[in-house]
């Protein structure tokens, strides 16, 4: 099959030992990022198969109609940026692992990361010694203060786990069966959302982004938390209600952010209003971004490619596409 892959910024997949799976295909790998749609058809027009790297891409309607040689849609997670009915219509088949039974425990560690970052003001204190001064602040442990989960899923999970290894005391709100799985881990379960934002110290977001969470938290949800208190989304941007998150930390409440995801990545103007304020720690999504992690998601993606060309596609989150998927031109296989 003729693959293309999008966005590998770095040219690091053809680093990877699961990069061997596409043995026998004919790969296209960009490594800029495109957001222009004509600039896209023109890249993606004999492509079978597009590998996305999770949403550095959109893959919209008015692309997918120009793309009449696009089979196959492989990547893993969630899929908020494909037209998913559009494929669906078109006879695109879209594969996507969401690993619902593995944890990506490079997302858990960076979410920590951040938190000893902020908590500490480690940026700030390594950007103050290279301009020649010394402990510009004082900063704040975790010992004995409140973690807040939201969102106790294959992520919320661990990082609770960290939490309490560093003596915190872990509050969770979720859905009605994850607060249930919460309380019989022996964990404590907030007596609302409003609850979770005013007890928390440190309150982290682990939802997916799906229409029902877009937005879930509100202006009043933050202007509920302590002045000293520390927001971290190393989730979705598009959980917190369009704009409200710079307002709060300027009024005050929460005190502090940490956060790795944009409404719009990547993020490459320095007078983003989020990077000039100095009570935010940011990062540019990399929560995902590890060697091990990529070898674990790429040979699922990888697996998607042959899978579909063996006549066999896994994975399918539009199933009902299968009645009238595109024909394949000519003999099908990793060997074409």
């Amino acid at each position: 099959m003729r693959v293309s892959i999008l966005d590998d910024y770095f040219d690091t997949l053809r680093t990877l030992a699961c990069f061997r799976k596409l043995d026998g295909h004919d790969v296209t790998v960009w490594t800029d990022h495109a957001p222009d749609v004509d600039d896209l058809a023109v890249r993606l027009r004999d492509a079978e198969a597009v590998v996305l790297i999770r949403e550095r891409t959109e893959i919209r309607t008015a692309l997918l109609e120009r793309l009449p040689k696009l089979l196959l849609i492989s990547q893993r997670s969630a899929f908020p940026h494909i037209d998913v009915d559009t494929c669906t219509r078109l006879g695109i088949v879209v594969s996507s692992d969401l690993h619902a039974g593995s944890p990506s425990y490079a997302a858990a560690e960076l979410t920590w990361a951040l938190v000893l970052s902020a908590m500490r003001q480690i940026p700030a204190q390594v950007n103050a010694m290279r301009a020649g001064r010394w402990q510009t602040d004082i900063g704040r442990t975790l010992r004995s203060k409140t973690l807040g989960i939201f969102g106790y899923g294959r992520i919320g999970r661990v990082v609770a786990g960290y939490g309490e290894a560093f003596g915190m005391n872990v509050l969770v709100w979720s859905s009605e069966p994850s607060r249930q799985q919460a309380a019989e881990d022996g964990r404590a379960v907030a007596e609302s959302k409003t609850g979770l934002f005013e007890r928390s110290d440190v309150l982290s977001l682990h939802l997916r982004l799906v229409p029902s969470t877009r937005g879930i938290v509100t202006a009043s949800d933050l202007a509920a938390m302590k002045p000293t208190a520390l927001l971290v989304n190393t989730s979705r941007a598009g959980l917190v209600e369009p704009g409200v998150l710079v307002a709060a930390l300027q009024a005050g409440r929460p005190g502090f952010a940490a956060v790795d995801v944009y409404e719009n990545e990547p993020v490459l103007d320095p007078t983003d209003p989020l990077l000039r304020l100095e009570n935010v720690v940011c990062t540019p999504h990399l929560g995902y971004v590890t060697r091990d992690e990529w070898e674990l998601q790429f040979a699922d993606i990888f697996d998607q490619i042959n899978a579909y060309a063996a006549g066999s596609p896994t994975n399918v989150v539009n199933p009902e596409v299968l009645d009238h998927a595109r024909p394949t031109p000519g003999p099908r296989g990793p060997d074409r």
